[in-house]
């Protein structure tokens, strides 16, 4: 059985949980999500990896980064997949509508099942999720808060440039 790795990151809003398997970045967590019987099943551990994506997450925070370079380990539906990869499609300072995103995986009329997939999203922010929004522009759901969401959305209007 492989063993998973923990390393907490403090972001701008809060402690996240970085969790990597197999030399994989395997999910960014909300800590405010997890219950300390989670925490249990992890060795907590300052690996090489989890040294990466602290780095890149600095640098992202800091608005010097726009596209994450890392290992990931993504598991999921078929269809699941096909949307986390059409999120990593979405570019730095820009968002995309559910609808959108479902009519570039080839289910038309499939926001929710999208919206659905991008909840289940394990690596938010890296896999940019926070760039999907309702087809009325209005922020829509996010696994963090919509106050997370909007605060990603802000910083990287403000260094999209």
């Amino acid at each position: 059985m492989a063993c998973d790795f923990l390393n907490f990151y403090t972001s701008p809003f809060g402690q996240l949980g970085l969790i990597e398997r197999n030399q994989q970045l395997k999910a960014i967590v909300f800590l405010n999500a997890l219950s300390q019987g989670d925490l249990s099943s992890y060795q907590i551990s300052e690996t090489e990896l989890l040294q990466e994506v602290t780095r890149q997450l600095d640098a992202y925070f800091k608005g010097n980064l726009k596209y994450f370079d890392l290992p990931l380990l993504t598991e999921g539906t078929e269809f699941q997949q096909k949307v986390w990869k059409t999120l990593e499609g979405i570019p730095y300072g820009s968002t995309q509508s559910y609808g959108e995103i479902a009519r570039k995986v080839g289910c038309i009329g499939g926001a929710r099942a999208v919206g659905m997939a991008a909840h289940r999203n394990p690596i938010p922010i890296i896999i940019p999720c926070h760039r999907v929004i309702g087809a009325s522009g209005k922020l829509v759901g996010y696994a963090g808060g919509l106050e997370i969401k909007q605060y990603l959305l802000d910083l990287e209007n403000k260094y999209k440039n």
